[in-house]
C-alpha cells in the first residue's frame, strides 16, 4: 500500500520545513529519492505528489520538502504567504537545509535510517543539488531537471546596480500575480561566496553517477546551461527530452488524472537510472 508521512523539521533561523516522503510499505529498505525544488517552488507544486507517487510505486521513498524560506507557510503549503521570509532566502541557507534533509534520514530519525541518498534538483534546485553532491559522499546518483549552470541566470545583469543602490528587488510571479521581493542579500550571497556557489566548477568534482536531463524548448533555462553542465563533467549523461519545456509538461495547479508525457519520459529515464 502507497503510504505517506509528514514532517517538520526545522530549517535556517529556526522557521520550520515542511517535508513527507512517500513509499510503499511493502517494500522495506527501498532507496530514498530527494526532490528539491527550484526558485518560487514548494514541494506540493502541480504534479509532484503524483511523481511522488510514481517513484514510489516503482520502488523506491519519495522525499520532498519545502525551504525554510520559498515563501510558503506550514498553514498555507502551496501559497505564497510569507513574501518577508522569501525575500530574505540566499543559496547558501538552501544549502544548509539540503544538507540538514540529508543529516535527517541519514543520521536517524523516525524513519529507516539510510547512509545513502539519491538527489533529483529542479532548475534553481539542481544548483543547490550539484553543489551538494560536490562534496557529500552520502549522495549515492544524482539527476539533474532542467538545473540552470550559474545562479545568475536569474537576474538580468542590468539588474544588479539598481538593486545594489535599493537594496530589493521585484519578480513578477505570473501564475500569481504577485511581485516577489528579493533583498540584496542574495546577490551578496552569491558574489562573496565565488568558490562555494560556483556550479560549473563543482560540477567538475563529481565523481557519483550523474543524470543531466533538460528539454529543448525549456523558455526560463535554456539548453545551453545543460550543455555547460555536461562540458564541465564528461562522466556525466545528457538526455535532452525534444520538445521539453521548463517543467516538462507540468503546471499548477494540475487537474488531469495522469502525468504529462514529457514528464513521465523525464520520471521513467530517472528510475532507469536510480536503478542500474
Amino acid at each position: 500500500m502507497i503510504k505517506k508521512e509528514n514532517y517538520n523539521i526545522p530549517g535556517v533561523k529556526g522557521r520550520g520545513m515542511l517535508m513527507d516522503i512517500t513509499y510503499d510499505d511493502a517494500i522495506k529498505n527501498a532507496p530514498l529519492v530527494i526532490f528539491v525544488h527550484g526558485f518560487k517552488g514548494f514541494k506540493d507544486w502541480g504534479t509532484h505528489n503524483m511523481v511522488a507517487d510514481y517513484f514510489a510505486r516503482s520502488g523506491f521513498r519519495y522525499l520532498k520538502f519545502n525551504f525554510s524560506h520559498n515563501g510558503t507557510t506550514a498553514d498555507k503549503p502551496i501559497d505564497f504567504a510569507d513574501l518577508i521570509a522569501f525575500s530574505e532566502n540566499t543559496f547558501s541557507m538552501e544549502l544548509e537545509e539540503l544538507n540538514d534533509v540529508i543529516d535527517f534520514v541519514c543520521n536517524g530519525s523516525s524513519m529507516p535510517r539510510v547512509t545513502g541518498v539519491y538527489l533529483i534538483g529542479h532548475s534553481m534546485g539542481g544548483g543547490i543539488s550539484i553543489l551538494q553532491t560536490a562534496g557529500d559522499s552520502r549522495v549515492k546518483k544524482l539527476v539533474s531537471m532542467a538545473s540552470l549552470a550559474s545562479f545568475a541566470n536569474l537576474w538580468t545583469k542590468e539588474a544588479e546596480e539598481q538593486w545594489k543602490l535599493s537594496g530589493i528587488m521585484y519578480m513578477l510571479n505570473t501564475r500569481t500575480g504577485q511581485d516577489m521581493p528579493l533583498k540584496v542579500s542574495i546577490l551578496n550571497d552569491w558574489m562573496n561566496n565565488p568558490a562555494k556557489l560556483d556550479i560549473l566548477e563543482k560540477a567538475t568534482h563529481i565523481k557519483q553517477p550523474w543524470l543531466i536531463v533538460h528539454g529543448d524548448d525549456d523558455p526560463t533555462v535554456p539548453l545551453a546551461h545543460a550543455k555547460q553542465l555536461k562540458k564541465a563533467n564528461k562522466q556525466a549523461e545528457l538526455i535532452i527530452i525534444k520538445g521539453g519545456d521548463h517543467t516538462f509538461g507540468a503546471l499548477h495547479p494540475y487537474a488531469k488524472d495522469s502525468l504529462p508525457k514529457d514528464l513521465l519520459e523525464f520520471c521513467d529515464r530517472s528510475i532507469e537510472f536510480f536503478k542500474k
